[in-house]
């Protein structure tokens, strides 16, 4: 078993990444232990042969793979681990939205009732008057316009010319927007400035049909008909002001879920990778940090860095239920404690135990150790299924004797709020 263990370190150890003089880095010590207060047999598998036991003995050679193997899962996690760049941004760097209100022509009659949506006619006299034609919005009786309003999101650094994607929906009566084409429409901020201006022919990704044969009518559909894209619809007249820091002065790194750990965990990264960043968590979104003195590249250089820089996050138990498509997440740290509940004819059970380890080899001296366990007990009739006490084999428990998602909504709401479900509980 040792032998296996042995191996399998120096699997994981050759797929690590290397140095720069092609070592392998060492793995975390999870302790915090220097070298003088661990155990060398353990920080050192390799060392020494006088203090090495028989393959037979399972006490410190047992716990000396063990924990070899820990510090070589650590290693992989931390290769795992995800980028600043995908949890978080420079703060101060952000998307703007804008918006506006349009129309559309060339609808094959599927278009606004003019009679019924008055702002659609009157908007159609008002564009028709910028072109020098005279028209009545009350006489208007044409079904081939539709008010729309256009939304965008323009991000950080764009510059004038530059085109954006815009999302174009209907807001009268009309019944399709297939084959429309979008006036050219200027949009603006919330600040009432206009920053782009958008044209062009609408894509759906949807269809329908109808049919009429004597007195029966049939139609089929597929998607929404009355919202649209328009890739590249929108060119930028204006950019949006994005400056970065200048000089040495403190930048702020936000991340996208508040949490103090992984502040704290992004904090002490950048000091590790960057000496003189000076980075402290403000608060469990915000990381405070600043250019070091001496860096050698420009500030994009050392943002670009930044954002390949890798932090371990953490996740608190959360489940999440949506009761309208019976879908649930939970996550893998979410525990129940010993509880009962009865919900109409169902009857959930929850007990705490404890079991015995016993090693395999009486004779090389291994360890007997009582371990914790849980079990969850859920009845219906004859109906008795049984299982460890995660969120996972509750579910597959009351789904197995005929409960739907209502009674799996309510059960885990009973639990919460008697305090036997350490998780947070979102309902959406």
């Amino acid at each position: 078993m040792v032998r296996l263990f042995a191996a399998l370190i120096l699997i994981v150890a050759s797929t690590l990444p290397a140095y720069a003089d092609g070592a392998v880095p060492p793995p975390a010590n999870p302790n915090g232990l220097t070298g003088a207060d661990r155990d060398p047999e353990v920080s050192d598998p390799g060392a020494g042969a006088e203090g090495a036991q028989p393959d037979g003995a399972t006490d410190d050679s047992t716990d000396k793979a063990g924990a070899d193997l820990s510090q070589g899962r650590s290693a992989l996690l931390a290769q795992s681990a995800p980028r600043l760049k995908d949890i978080g941004r420079l703060n101060g760097l952000r998307t703007n939205q804008l918006y506006g209100i349009g129309l559309v022509t060339g609808l094959a009659g599927t278009g606004d009732d003019l009679g019924a949506a008055k702002f659609t006619a009157q908007m159609v006299a008002n564009y028709l008057q910028r072109q020098g034609v005279t028209a009545d919005a009350a006489t208007l009786k044409a079904k081939n316009f539709a008010a729309v309003t256009i939304t965008a999101e323009i991000p950080p650094f764009v510059q004038v010319g530059d085109t954006i994607d815009i999302t174009v929906a209907a807001m009268g009566t009309s019944k399709s927007l297939e084959g429309g084409q979008l006036i050219l429409t200027p949009l603006k901020a919330a600040n009432g400035q206009v920053y782009a201006a958008a044209q062009g022919p609408i894509t759906l990704g949807a269809f329908g049909a109808t049919a009429a044969i004597g007195g029966a009518r049939a139609s089929a559909q597929k998607n929404f008909l009355t919202v649209g894209r328009i890739p590249n619809g929108a060119t930028i007249e204006r950019p949006v002001a994005s400056d970065l820091p200048t000089g040495r002065s403190r930048m702020e790194w936000a991340l996208q879920e508040n949490d103090f750990t992984t502040a704290q965990r992004a904090a002490a990264a950048l000091n590790q990778t960057f000496r003189g960043a000076e980075a402290r968590a403000e608060d469990g979104q915000r990381i405070s940090f600043r250019l070091p003195a001496g860096y050698p590249g420009t500030l994009v250089d050392f943002l670009a860095q930044v954002e390949q820089v890798q932090v371990q996050t953490d996740m608190p138990a959360r489940i999440v239920l949506n009761e309208r498509n019976g879908t649930i997440v939970a996550g893998a740290n979410v525990r129940i404690k010993p509880v009962s509940v009865a919900h109409g004819s169902l009857t959930v059970t929850v007990v705490e135990g404890f079991g015995v380890s016993q090693p395999h080899t009486p004779f090389g001296g291994g360890r007997t150790r009582v371990v914790p366990g849980a079990q969850v007990e859920v009845t219906e009739g004859e109906a008795n299924v049984q299982a460890v006490t995660t969120v996972q084999d509750l579910l597959d428990g009351v789904a197995g004797v005929g409960g739907s998602i209502r009674d799996l909504v309510a059960i885990l709401q009973a639990l919460k709020a008697a305090g036997a479900l350490d998780a947070e509980l979102v309902v959406i």
